[in-house]
């Protein structure tokens, strides 16, 4: 089975080659390529270590308290965080500078993953919202590291998938010791793809107990961002291809009955912002870049949040929020970052992917399903035109999940009796 999977592999990235190839000038790429084969070089923190792996910006967003919680329980542990992309290796870089040391995780290749193991040497491995990687996992079982999902998670669309292969999943599963799964649903799909139930338990969302944080003040982002006094703020979130376009005809109707309103599109993907810049322009609007600014000005622009982890820092600005990813099929995104910081949140109906928190923002009058752009329109007006109930909305928004926290220590009570007991244990062999 892993010798047809690692074969698999191999033709994949080598239908990739030419794309590897294309990027290999760009400034640290070559470094990251090399990482990517094993070979994580200089810099590790001193032993005993662990490994905590998160994807990209959500994951790496949701492994920061929890990487804080372990270097304060456990201040003799160095941390090595990986991630896939270079934006999950920003925010590991922005938010756990002197905290932890980042590297990119390796190809799930036998090569690759006996390379970074011999040099990371970790005395545990936590993968953030179960990332399954079968040759990574089953060279942590042969070496006896500890494995754990962390904040995990099985949406609609990975359950089917994974469901289709469950008798290869069985095999997977066993060399996680660990599954601390963010909800009651979610544990049931680990267990029905294979985990053994007595090594399964609920410890909720570790994006609960994320603080928002004041780096800046809200002043010095207005003039950042060229927001005039009496400027308005919507700002979507997270978008995706099929959704600007609905949100730009928002605001045109909606600018007609609140001039002041300015508009901050976040694309999912960064690296879209040119197509975004474009769309903006066919509908009649300036756009401004958030990366050119103060100095190209702002006024009467359309902002397009080009930069890596300043959304959340955004959201705090924001009258009313719409998170994209739900008014087109791709399951929706975080609906925590602007909940946690008192806004009204609006979002479509596709969110598979944060059901809980979608529907907790739904019974608590904190958020509102809208099913298209007209509908959109109307709720985005509402909220603009009654200031007491935007008031009132972000308060329950910020209520409704002030009373979830307590999945980061969960966690390390889970780490603590099941990966790691102390400094006791660095003098064990793994």
């Amino acid at each position: 089975m892993y010798a047809l999977y690692s074969a698999a592999l191999r033709l994949v990235l080598l239908a990739y080659l030419p794309f590897f190839l294309a990027r290999r000038r760009r400034a640290g790429y070559g470094q990251a390529l090399a990482q990517r084969f094993g070979r994580l070089g200089a810099g590790l923190p001193p032993e005993p270590r662990g490994w905590v792996h998160a994807v990209s910006v959500g994951e790496s967003a949701a492994a920061v308290p929890l990487v804080e919680g372990i270097r304060q329980r456990w201040p003799e542990l160095g941390i090595v965080v990986s991630t896939i992309t270079p934006t999950g290796a920003c925010i590991v870089a922005e938010r756990l500078a002197g905290v932890a040391v980042h590297r990119y995780f390796p190809l799930d290749l036998p090569g690759a993953v006996r390379r970074a193991l011999d040099a990371a040497a970790p005395r545990f491995f936590i993968a953030i919202e179960t990332e399954l990687w079968p040759n990574f996992l089953r060279a942590l079982g042969r070496r006896r590291i500890p494995a754990m999902i962390a904040n995990g998670r099985i949406s609609d669309r990975s359950f089917r998938r994974y469901h289709r292969v469950r008798w290869l999943m069985r095999r997977v599963l066993a060399d996680v010791r660990m599954f601390a799964m963010q909800s009651e649903e979610d544990a049931r799909r680990i267990i029905a793809l294979g985990a053994a139930p007595d090594r399964v338990v609920v410890t909720g969302n570790l994006k609960s107990d994320l603080v928002p944080e004041e780096r800046e003040s809200e002043a010095v982002w207005r003039a950042r961002l060229g927001l005039e006094p009496g400027r308005r703020l919507w700002v979507a979130g997270s978008t995706h291809r099929g959704e600007e376009a609905a949100v730009l005809d928002v605001f045109l109707h909606a600018r007609a009955r609140v001039p002041e309103l300015v508009l901050l599109l976040a694309p999912r993907h960064p690296e879209r912002a040119g197509e975004v810049e474009e769309l903006i322009r066919a509908h009649g609007l300036a756009p401004a870049r958030r990366s050119r600014l103060p100095q190209d000005g702002a006024v009467g622009a359309v902002v397009i949040l080009d930069t890596v982890g300043e959304l959340a820092d955004l959201y705090r600005l924001a009258d009313v929020v719409f998170v994209g990813g739900s008014l087109v099929p791709i399951g929706g995104h975080n609906v925590l970052e602007p909940a946690m910081r008192g806004k009204p949140v609006l979002f479509g109906p596709h969110t598979s992917n944060f059901r809980e928190g979608a529907d907790l923002l739904q019974r608590s009058g904190g958020g509102v399903v809208v099913k298209d752009g007209p509908e959109l329109e109307r709720e985005l007006l509402r909220l603009l035109e009654d200031a007491d109930l935007a008031h009132r909305t972000g308060l329950a928004a910020r209520d409704a999940f002030a009373g979830r926290r307590g999945a980061v220590n969960a966690t390390l009570d889970l780490i603590g009796r099941h990966l790691w007991h102390g400094p006791e244990s660095a003098t064990r062999s793994p």
